[in-house]
């Protein structure tokens, strides 16, 4: 009989605490680290990570996989990038609580905010639940290969509360604010990990409408945090209009941490143009800190902003008049039509109609780019389709289209919205390595058709740790930023160190081989609905309470995750 279950033999320890590394073994027993060091005595399964790094498991805390958590076993992309525990519910959007007559609405809020196609919703979704605390109950019952927490989210919370006058934004009465805290102490005490709102006039519903929360008054904030506070638990996550302005927006944060004596984290980001707004808002962070708060803000390691194209949801002719009317097409007959000499002029010759807002974003010239095989994350700003245009003395919209063209409608582009200031990534690097700053912003669930940034922490260790020259981040922290950092902004503290004791979700990676290539499409969703994928090379192992859930970079349809549910 084995003594351990697994050991990991000879790799280089990082052990997510950013302290020095140590050459060594690990060994798991009952899903817990049982020994670090030199370890003698045999493993039921041993893996060799000679020449390997070996790290906690990584804790994206920003996700939506609040419906792929029910319908689906694998938490894709994000398992596939060394991640083993997710934090859903972010934005203030969810399934619950609902009730059976606010089911389409939900939907109709997360199809607008998340790009969840509605019938993927409708199709994957049982509704097995009513309450936040039976929506946990479903999301426990289920397996899959990673843990999964998940916030109370605002919108359900307050259409729950007020019924329609929730929907249309009314303002809360002393009744509604009473029956919103309760619900969110019954919330926290059945598991939620926290609090989850938006404030972001840029998310709408499905219809082009105002999400419930939007322009919620602060009083409600305060009596959801009270509920917080009576519960004794609970992190407050907030994505703040940072187009009204940080003065104005940032007190909120306060606010908040002050009715529910708890912790917050709210979403930062540089503009690509104009001053280092984001400075100001650190300033304001370490004011909070000298007030006894704990704040942490959330930053996206590379530009943020969409993947456009043709079989996406949005590209830069996609709310054109005369593309809508061959939108209904297959690809092939839409790049045939697309060759006709009138329907290319009329297409390069109109505006953009109506839509959501994200579709002006595969028409920002100055920052949409090219993504080729491997992705440039951080392309050259002489890359963009506006310098392109200028070098060839044409449009940009030629470039556009003679790039769907020659790749018979599959090219790519990459919108970067923000975070990539002056056309590098030094304010990313500069907010990552603040002591106050943790990765995130993934979006891991959502944005099924214009977004893939799950795969944050491969591009982080790739580009930041191994590659990095102008941006170096030392493995060790960036190692710290991406378990032990992240799980303590969210209140875990069992997992995100290599210690005996802690759970054993870990990695074996080899730097060299770290790769990632371009995002793809796959059909696995309810319904036939598509999303964007993204895979990785050079994760030799990830371990999931000391199962191995994937191997050379391949799940092993092993599924140990579970439902994390908070605690004081």
């Amino acid at each position: 009989m084995s003594d351990f279950d697994l050991i990991i033999r000879g790799g280089t320890i990082v052990d997510g605490s950013g302290g020095a590394l140590i050459e060594g073994d690990l060994a798991v027993k009952d899903g817990l680290i049982a020994a670090i060091g030199a370890v003698s005595g045999t493993g039921a399964e041993e893996i060799d990570a000679k020449g390997r790094i070996v790290t906690p498991g990584f804790v994206d805390v920003h996700t939506h996989y609040d419906g792929q958590a029910i319908w689906g076993r694998e938490m894709s992309p994000s398992s596939s990038h060394g991640v083993t525990t997710v934090v859903m519910g972010n934005c203030g959007v969810g399934f619950a609580p609902c009730r059976a007559e606010d089911r389409d609405m939900l939907i109709n809020v997360m199809e607008g905010v998340e790009d969840i196609p509605g019938v993927v919703m409708t199709e994957g979704l049982p509704w097995n639940w009513e309450t936040f605390p039976q929506y946990l109950d479903a999301l426990d019952a289920g397996e899959r290969d990673i843990d999964v927490a998940a916030y109370l989210p605002h919108s359900p919370l307050r259409v729950y509360a007020m019924g329609e006058r929730g929907a249309n934004r009314e303002i809360a009465t002393d009744e509604d604010l009473a029956k919103m805290r309760a619900i969110t102490k019954e919330a926290m005490e059945a598991g939620a990990i926290g609090f989850a709102t938006s404030r972001l006039s840029i998310h709408k519903t499905a219809d082009g409408g105002s999400i419930p929360t939007f322009e919620a008054d602060v009083a409600e904030l305060e009596a959801i945090g009270a509920g917080m506070r009576d519960a004794g638990h609970g992190t407050f996550q907030v994505v703040l209009d940072a187009f009204v302005g940080w003065d104005k927006e940032y007190p909120v944060v306060d606010t908040m941490m002050k009715a529910s004596g708890r912790p917050a984290t709210f979403t930062l980001a540089s503009g690509n143009d104009g001053p280092p707004r984001w400075r100001k808002v650190l300033d304001m962070m370490a004011r909070s800190k000298e007030d006894g708060h704990q704040v942490t803000a959330q930053v996206m390691p590379r530009p943020i902003g969409l993947i456009a194209g043709l079989e996406l949801s949005v590209h830069p002719f996609s709310l054109c008049p005369s593309y809508q009317k061959i939108a209904h097409l297959p690809l092939e007959d839409r790049i045939a039509a697309m060759r006709d000499p009138e329907i290319k002029a009329a297409l390069l010759s109109e505006e953009f109609g109506e839509g959501h807002p994200f579709n002006a974003l595969a028409r920002n010239w100055s920052w949409l780019f090219p993504l080729n095989d491997p992705p440039n994350y951080a392309p050259p700003v002489d890359q963009s389709l506006a310098a392109l245009a200028a070098a060839r003395g044409c449009s940009p919209q030629e470039v556009a289209y003679d790039r769907l063209m020659e790749t018979e409608g599959k090219g790519l582009f990459l919108s970067a919205l923000g975070n990539y200031e002056g056309g590098t990534l030094d304010s990313a690097h500069e907010m990552l390595t603040h002591p106050d700053c943790i990765p995130a912003l993934g979006d891991g669930g959502a944005h099924y058709g214009a977004i893939c940034d799950a795969s944050y922490s491969t591009f982080l260790l790739k580009h930041y740790v191994r590659d990095g020259a102008a941006h170096k981040i030392e493995l060790a922290h960036a190692i710290h930023m991406l378990t032990a950092k992240a799980a303590r902004a969210v209140g875990l503290y069992d997992r995100g160190l290599l210690k005996v004791g802690m759970k054993a979700d870990i990695n074996v990676i080899d730097m060299n081989r770290l790769a990632l290539p371009i995002p793809h499409i796959v059909k696995d969703l309810p319904a036939g609905g598509r999303r964007l994928d993204q895979a990785a090379s050079g994760y030799d192992a990830t371990v999931v309470s000391g199962k191995v859930i994937r191997r050379m970079d391949r799940g092993t349809g092993l599924f140990p995750g579970r439902l994390v549910r908070g605690c004081k």
